[in-house]
Order: C-alpha cells, then structure tokens, then sequence
C-alpha cells in the first residue's frame, strides 16, 4: 500500500515538526540539553561571591547546561585580570576593580552586582593611639592597593576630611598587612575581612579596630569579550538559584562554601561573616550612583583617562542577561 505508507510517513513528520515547535516554545527541554561553549569564571575565596561556590557543590553549572571551570584568584583585582587577559570569559570582581578598567578603555561588561559587604575595620595596634580617622594624619596605612579595599580606605580617610596625601600608603597583599602591622613597619592597614580574626590573633592584647561602615563594597559579575551571550544567561541563572538556596537554608550554604574553599576559608569566619552580606542578583540605579562615584574618584588618584560620567559607565552595564533571567531586578537608568 504505497498511498498509506506515505500518508503515515507525513503524519509523522507532522508530529515531529509539532514536538519540535512546543519544544522552541517552552524552552526547558532544549535548556536542559543545550550544549553551550565551556566556560571559565575567576573568582577568589572572598563571601561576596558565595554564590558561585554554592552552585558548584550543588551542581547548579550542569543543571544550567553549562560547562563552567571556577578558578580561584588571591583577590577580585586578579580575577579582572584573568578576564581582560582571555584566561577567563567571565569574573566575579568589586566594583573598584571594575571601574578603573572602564576608566583605562578595556573591553568588560557589568553584568550584574551580585552582592554588597559594608563592615570594614581599620586595624591597628594599641601603642599607635589611632582612636579615630583624623588620627591617621601623617601615619603609615598598609593597604592592597587597586581593590575594594583602597577604596574603602579612601572613604574612612574622607570622613575626617583627609586624603591619600595626608598619609603614606603601603601597598601590601591582603596577608601582608598583619605582619606588617606585627613588625610595626604601619601604624594601621585595611585588608579583606577574612584576616581580621588573624590580626586580632596575631597582635593580642595589642589589638585596636575602627569599625568603619560609610563604604559599601560591591561584588560584580562582569563578561570579557570572550564571553557568550546565551552562557552568559545560563551562568546567571544558576548564580541566581543559588542565591535563592543561600536565603532558604543559610546553614546549608556556608558548609557548601566551605566545602569549595578547600580549606583556604574558616569555618568560624564564614559563619561570623556570611550574614553579614546582602546577596541578590541586580543592575540598580543605587549601582550606577557607585560607579560615578568611584570613577570619579580613581580619576582623581590614579590619574585614568577614560570618562567618569554616567552615561560612559552605562555603556559598560549589559542588563541583557539578568532582564532575561530576572527582569525585576534591572532597574539601571
């Protein structure tokens, strides 16, 4: 029967067509099989990108389709790096790191801020007598320069009406700034909150803090050139579950960082320091109001030739990824 045979070859080719077309319709089952690009993604041990630790553990990269390899850098400012330099497609940096590369003319979109940090402290040594920021006129403040952390150190030095010339800044790597402050080569310094409990461990009985909480660090998904728009989405979407995972279950969140730290992370400072940032995927105007600020600052100090104003900076904010993963949480003019 050579006519039935062909009517039952066009039904079903009819309704592979149908299956294909609800297919492209819904979405998920082509999601969940995609095949996307593998991808790289700097980040360090540093809370703010906690997220990206938890949707390792919980297996959130294959959920999403994605092949995604984490590397670990020593701070934000290294994982910038790691993009501009097309070792990674995508990084999880601060914010100061990210505008001074707009500022300098490179290549990088903000994707999203992913969380924010305000409880810094000036650490300090008893025998300095630092019981205030006007106090550090004409001191030595050891300092990572070219992270979130100079530039929290320029605001505690503005709420005494003083700047960076009112000082000797030392450049020194995060876990430097305890021994230098042991060996009294500076009366004070700013590092990452993950060395506090070192220093105050460190230094005993000749222990002195300044909280500080006039700055609020940012932590900022941001894409190279190299950096596909659908992988993009796809890593979004999974750093979006798991912020929702860290907000059901706090507990279970801070064992899955520490789990991925591999040991570079204590328990003791992840639960003390875990809460104390806010998580939620966004691109605000709160956000953009940061960036001019900032960028005008790093103009100011580091002499960069790019354009602080807001409309510059908006140029490097992509809000394409997060609008479609989250479209609520793009409130960027």
């Amino acid at each position: 029967m050579p006519g039935s045979r062909a009517a039952a070859a066009a039904l079903l080719a009819a309704a592979a067509l149908l299956a294909a077309l609800t297919t492209a319709c819904t979405g998920s089952p082509a999601r969940a099989g995609a095949v996307r690009p593998p991808v790289t993604l700097a980040a360090s041990d540093h809370l703010g990108g906690a997220p990206v630790h938890v949707a390792a553990e919980r297996g959130l990269w294959a959920a999403e389709g994605v092949e995604a390899t984490v590397t670990t850098q020593p701070t934000g400012r290294d994982a910038l790096n790691a993009v501009l330099g097309g070792q990674a497609q995508l990084g999880v940096v601060g914010d100061l790191p990210a505008v001074t590369a707009v500022l300098g003319g490179r290549d990088l979109r903000i994707v999203a801020d992913l969380s924010r940090f305000d409880d810094w402290r000036l650490l300090t040594r008893t025998d300095r007598r630092i019981t205030g920021f006007a106090a550090l006129k004409g001191r030595k403040v050891g300092v990572p320069q070219g992270t979130n952390v100079e530039y929290a150190l320029s605001r505690m030095l503005a709420s005494a009406q003083l700047t960076a010339a009112d000082v000797t800044v030392v450049n020194l790597a995060p876990n430097q700034v305890t021994p230098a402050l042991t060996r009294g080569d500076v009366d004070a310094g700013v590092t990452f909150p993950s060395f506090y409990d070192s220093a105050r461990t460190t230094l005993g009985e000749r222990y002195a803090e300044l909280p500080f909480t006039g700055y609020t660090a940012r932590t900022l998904l941001v894409a190279g050139p190299g950096a596909a728009e659908e992988t993009t989405t796809a890593v979004l979407r999974a750093l979006v579950k798991a912020q929702h995972e860290i907000a059901a279950d706090p507990a279970a969140a801070r064992k899955a960082v520490l789990a991925q730290s591999k040991g570079a992370l204590q328990a003791g400072y992840v639960d003390a320091f875990q809460p104390r940032y806010g998580y939620g995927a966004n691109l605000s105007s709160e956000l953009l109001d940061q960036l001019e600020q900032e960028a005008a600052w790093a103009k100011a100090a580091q002499s960069l030739p790019g354009s602080a104003d807001r409309a510059a900076l908006l140029r490097h904010v992509h809000p394409a990824p997060l609008t479609a993963v989250d479209p609520a949480a793009v409130t960027v003019r």
